[in-house]
């Protein structure tokens, strides 16, 4: 019946196509008009999809507090104020991110959210950043497409963070327990967050726009609140271990001349992530995946004097970065056990370890000497 059905379409097509026009040229011309028409109801799909999960936002935030929906209403900010407003001073961040060639050495990058600035602190000392949370913007403003993808949940989760907050100081009563009742508005808000900024580290302008480090800030801060983080990470672990993975990747895979900064600000972010203590053991599995991935296919291309990929090779030093300040705080002054980040990646990790530095050491000193400092950080924690 399928087959009948496509050949009389097919005579239907011949038989009705205007003269001066090719059955092929006619086919392609109807195949572009039914294009153009479904991505017209994609998008009608997609702007209702965006609405339903606005109001579900706004449904769920009156339900953990009436009293704060009921005030923010009373505020009169005009939407036009609020999007000129920079959130959280990015002057510097931006500063950071600025196209002057490939000199990362700042270690001031990220101080403008706030947290960078104590990351070997433990997570206790963490405070959310108060500027930006006493001007959250309505959640209706309407962005671009572009900025869509980071201002819509940003917006919810700053709120979310700001009720958190006033709750803490007596100021809000607050039922959090609503959040365990809506699992698909928090998780489709991460996601949504999560997503964006993805997309811009996947191509970062210079300097960064202030939404990104808005962003930035939200995911941290919702991470770090030991009351937030649990139902978060509960619910959207799943999507917080694809971000990680593709923040990875990226850092893997960038290949442009003047890539240095923006990674270095990838590299933040990781480093950030791993502060929270459920997600720092499966960043050090991943991590050390990748470089003992790495580690071999370097060895394997150096026995057998083939090419090897120079520009991983200049990134491999990020991760490298990373995971021996991980591994440092993890043993310096953490309680969870070193087994906890994965007992069989370390174990993979430290096979046949000091014979691929044995063989690359002459060559490649440098990357040789991190993979013997990570070794050593992995067995002081196991002694411990």
């Amino acid at each position: 019946y399928l087959k009948i059905s496509k050949l009389a379409l097919a005579f239907a097509i011949i038989h009705s196509k205007p003269p001066g026009k090719s059955s092929k040229e006619y086919i392609e011309y109807l195949a572009k008009t039914v294009s153009k028409q479904d991505f017209g109801w994609k998008w009608k799909v997609e702007v209702l999809e965006a609405e339903v999960l606005r109001l579900r936002q706004e449904l769920l935030l009156n339900r953990i507090s009436p009293r704060f929906c009921l005030e923010n209403r009373k505020q009169d900010t005009s939407a036009e104020t609020l999007l000129g407003r920079e959130s959280i001073n990015p002057t510097s961040y931006s500063s950071e991110l600025e196209d002057s060639g490939c000199d990362v050495c700042n270690d001031s990058a990220f101080d403008s959210l706030g947290v960078a600035s104590d990351f070997h602190q433990p997570e206790h000392n963490v405070n959310t950043s108060k500027h930006w949370l006493e001007r959250v913007p309505p959640l209706n403003l309407c962005h671009t497409s572009k900025e869509q993808s980071l201002t819509a949940p940003v917006q919810f989760l700053q709120r979310l963070l700001e009720i958190r907050k006033l709750s803490e100081r007596g100021i809000l009563q607050a039922d959090f327990s609503e959040l365990e009742n809506d699992s698909f508005t928090i998780c489709n808000s991460v996601s949504q967050l999560l997503d964006g900024l993805t997309v811009f580290y996947n191509s970062p302008k210079f300097p960064a726009p202030s939404f990104l480090t808005e962003g930035i800030c939200v995911l941290i801060s919702l991470i770090t609140d030991t009351k937030l983080s649990n139902h978060i990470l509960k619910k959207c672990f799943k999507k917080m271990e694809e971000f990680k993975k593709n923040l990875i990747q990226i850092i893997l895979r960038t290949r442009s001349v003047n890539r240095f900064q923006a990674l270095h600000s990838v590299s933040e972010v990781l480093g950030l992530l791993g502060r929270n203590n459920i997600l720092r053991n499966s960043l050090i599995s991943h991590l050390l995946s990748e470089v003992r991935q790495f580690a071999e296919q370097l060895l394997q291309a150096h026995q057998v004097q083939s090419v090897y990929d120079i520009t991983q090779y200049e990134n491999i030093f990020l991760l490298c970065m990373i995971l021996e300040q991980l591994l440092q705080n993890e043993t310096q002054g953490s309680n969870i056990s070193s087994s906890d980040y994965g007992e069989e990646e370390k174990i993979k990790f430290l096979k046949n370890l000091d014979q691929i530095i044995l063989h690359l050491s002459d060559e490649f000193p440098l990357f040789s000497l991190y993979l013997w400092r990570v070794s050593v950080l992995l067995n002081s924690g196991q002694m411990q």
